[in-house]
């Protein structure tokens, strides 16, 4: 393996970082985090010098794309300067950023101007009460205004994330569409990922696979396969007539590891070689261990390359085997 490369056990190149800053979120989204959740002392969650030195040890190995995820990244204070910092990284090809889209009516600006390219909001549903029920907030008009905020502000792509469920928000994915193709962003859909112990309701009773929710869509729109791709797991079709590519990211009924290009920091710096493991580097020891020494973490990113898995193992009516939230793993 090159020393100016990270490569994993099974021959696949990581240029792909998900970097999240904060574990903390305006939401509450119930596939997402506990209703009462515990976040980590703030003393425990890196700092934004950590989290550069992080980004630019990855960057030193090859790195091209990295995105920033919380919780909700856009709470973290003094993230502009962080976002500052990277855009001017020239050999970044793509910095991104996933959101919950309730900050963008003031931020979206903001974000375009430090060097932010691609933004992904989630939106669950369409409707007031259904969107309170999932975030268990009622801010759907104000996600709404930020979306157009971003639509505004001139990213090179804005695309909307959506978990469907069975029975709870399925019957949207025509809507869901329909607001993303006459606005002209992109759409992802995702099966639900079996990430901490939940009791809002039964994974294995909700889960809805990619191929039903392309079977609605085709009721009413057509379909082609697309070449698109962003660095991530979505698999992209075009919804012919239009700009919006609608991707489906399938850990249940499509699995997409052998392509895998990433691996995760989350914001108390544990890196995350796989999103179906428990497993994680610690690096802020290392960093508050050996503050300032580059050299040594690129060194033990790249070792920590050797133990990356071939795979997940998500089974939607299995018992949970990662406990963590997805709030605290990183979009």
């Amino acid at each position: 393996m090159s020393s100016t490369e990270l490569v994993d056990p099974f021959g696949r190149r990581i240029t792909y970082l998900r970097l999240s800053v904060t574990d903390r979120c305006d939401f509450r989204c119930t596939y997402c985090m506990s209703e009462h959740m515990v976040f980590a002392p703030r003393e425990q969650i890196l700092s934004l010098e950590e989290l550069y030195a992080v980004a630019d040890a990855f960057i030193g190995l090859g790195g091209k794309r990295i995105r920033i995820t919380g919780g909700e990244p856009l709470v973290r204070k003094g993230l502009l300067g962080l976002l500052e910092r990277l855009g001017e990284r020239g050999e970044l090809e793509d910095l991104a950023m996933t959101t919950n889209g309730s900050q963008l009516p003031v931020m979206a600006e903001q974000l375009r101007a430090a060097g932010v390219k691609r933004l992904n909001i989630s939106l669950d549903s369409l409707r007031r009460e259904r969107f309170a029920a999932f975030t268990r907030r009622d801010l759907l008009e104000q996600v709404l205004a930020g979306i157009e905020a971003a639509r505004a502000a001139g990213f090179a792509r804005v695309k909307l994330n959506s978990v469907i469920q069975k029975g709870r928000n399925d019957d949207e994915v025509l809507e869901l569409v329909e607001f993303a193709v006459e606005r002209g962003l992109d759409i992802s859909f995702i099966e639900e990922m079996p990430l901490g112990s939940i009791s809002s309701h039964r994974r294995e009773e909700t889960l809805c696979s990619s191929d039903e929710v392309r079977q609605r869509i085709e009721e009413r729109f057509a379909l082609v396969r697309s070449s698109h791709v962003t660095g991530g797991p979505s698999r992209y079709w075009q919804v012919v007539g239009s700009r919006t590519q609608v991707g489906f990211i399938s850990p249940h009924s499509h699995n997409f590891c052998s392509s895998c290009n990433r691996v995760r920091v989350t914001a108390e710096g544990k890196l995350i070689l796989c999103l179906g493991h428990e497993g994680a580097l610690d690096l802020k020891t290392l960093m508050r261990r050996h503050p300032g020494d580059g050299e040594r973490l690129r060194a033990e990113l790249a070792e920590a390359l050797r133990l990356k898995p071939e795979r997940h193992r998500f089974e939607a009516d299995a018992q949970v085997q990662v406990v963590r939230f997805m709030s605290v793993t990183g979009g």
